[in-house]
């Protein structure tokens, strides 16, 4: 089959505006201002005031972190992770195909997405899995009522021993949002907590999703509120985007609540799903995936691309690629685990496949040419607007145009270096 080939990605000069006037915008209204000194403006006093240093690169990071494995009785995973646009990555995971011992075919996954510094993030990544094997609640009998209240208590002895740890030593800030599947010969559990998000496809559809933890819903603003705070610009106290997270103990000071009632909960929403043999595949993954794609536009194009790569680690990368393309600002984080009946290789989709990128060659050609009949050389940017607004039948589902965009940036580049002029012997 044909890989998709990579090519260079910039972010527009008016995104790349709009994300530093924005941030300007909004470190001035945190700080109390209306419109707040610029950069190099001297205050009343006669200090400089303080810049705030942009969460933002000029361009992404576009190294990729992948993984796979299987277990003994027919799973598959691989996880793929990019730094992107963000200044620093914060994202941390753990894949644990097979526990051990009694739980030899048990399994666990998790995507850890940490937020003011990644140190939350990486300690839960390492410490989340043995607290919930210590609670004893998973054994043989797989008893599904005792194993979510062992993934609860778990998730609260995290917190309480992160907690002693931050003090020791001197972490003043920093959380993490945690989404976990672990997955038992009968069942899979799902535990969330925060904004990451678990989906599973079944029989080729959306079967079940875990629900994202925002302060603005009902329930959440409720608990928020009664603990002392306030929910502004859909923040918790104009501040902090999740309502449930590992860590960030500055919102969970509030005199005689309990760790559950806190403005920021530590407590996982755990969810039992029955296995069947229809289960095709599993995501989990951080918000830099889920802000840009629907449950159902990522279950059809998994689905797809599963028919036509040979290495899962391709269909993680190509996620990825999916999210960036479509405006992700994030860092970006998803595993994806396949069961027994997921999607095969298929000889029709690979066909399908090289007659779409083979259109996508030609289209880049015409358009190309067309470009330059008016004297100047295209650009990359006038090329992917033209093509665009063109019927492109046979893409990806749930992808669309912008799933081809290596393709069609590989495509751009042949034509421009076809056109090169000659040099003069």
């Amino acid at each position: 089959m044909r890989t998709s080939r990579k090519g260079s990605v910039e972010m527009p000069a008016f995104v790349r505006q709009l994300v530093k006037e924005t941030e300007k915008r909004m470190s001035s209204f945190f700080k109390g201002g209306r419109g707040g000194a610029s950069e190099g403006e001297h205050t009343a006093e006669g200090e400089r005031e303080e810049v705030i240093p942009s969460p933002y690169l000029d361009r992404p990071v576009l190294d990729k972190l992948t993984e796979e494995g299987s277990t003994r009785w027919g799973l598959t995973y691989a996880l793929g992770s990019m730094q992107g646009w963000r200044a620093n990555m914060e994202d941390f995971h753990n894949c644990v195909p097979q526990l051990g011992g009694e739980l030899t075919d048990w399994s666990f996954f998790a995507v850890f997405d940490g937020h003011a510094g990644n140190t939350v993030a990486q300690y839960c990544s390492q410490h989340l899995l043995g607290n919930l094997l210590s609670t004893g609640g998973m054994g043989p009998e797989d008893d599904p009522e005792k194993v979510k209240d062992s993934i609860i208590e778990g998730f609260l002895q995290t917190d309480k021993h992160l907690q002693t740890v931050a003090r020791r030593e001197g972490w003043e800030r920093g959380g993490t949002t945690a989404v976990a599947a672990l997955i038992s010969p009968y069942y899979i559990y799902f535990a969330n907590c925060g904004d990451s998000r678990a989906m599973i496809c079944r029989s080729g559809q959306v079967c079940f999703s875990t629900c994202d933890h925002k302060p603005y819903c009902p329930l959440e603003k409720e608990r928020i509120e009664s603990a002392g705070g306030s929910v502004c610009l859909q923040r918790i106290n104009g501040s902090l985007a999740v309502s449930r997270a590992l860590g960030d103990f500055s919102y969970k000071g509030a005199e005689n609540r309990t760790p559950c009632e806190q403005m920021v909960s530590p407590e996982p929403e755990v969810f039992v799903l029955e296995r069947s043999p229809a289960d095709e595949f599993l995501v989990l993954a951080c918000d830099g995936v889920w802000d840009t794609i629907t449950n159902e536009d990522l279950c059809a194009f998994i689905h797809n691309r599963l028919q036509v790569c040979t290495d899962l680690r391709d269909v993680c990368s190509q996620v990825i690629d999916l999210c960036l393309y479509k405006g992700s600002l994030d860092n970006i984080s998803i595993i994806v685990l396949c069961f027994p009946g997921a999607p095969q290789l298929s000889a029709e989709a690979l066909h399908q496949e090289a007659e779409l990128e083979d259109l996508l060659e030609s289209k880049v050609a015409e358009i190309y040419e067309e470009l330059c009949s008016t004297g100047e050389e295209p650009d990359l940017l006038s090329v992917l607007t033209v093509l665009a607004s063109s019927v492109i039948p046979g893409l990806p589902p749930g992808g669309g145009i912008q799933s081809k965009r290596n393709c069609i940036i590989s495509a751009y580049y042949q034509q421009k270096e076809l056109h090169k002029p000659t040099a003069p012997n």
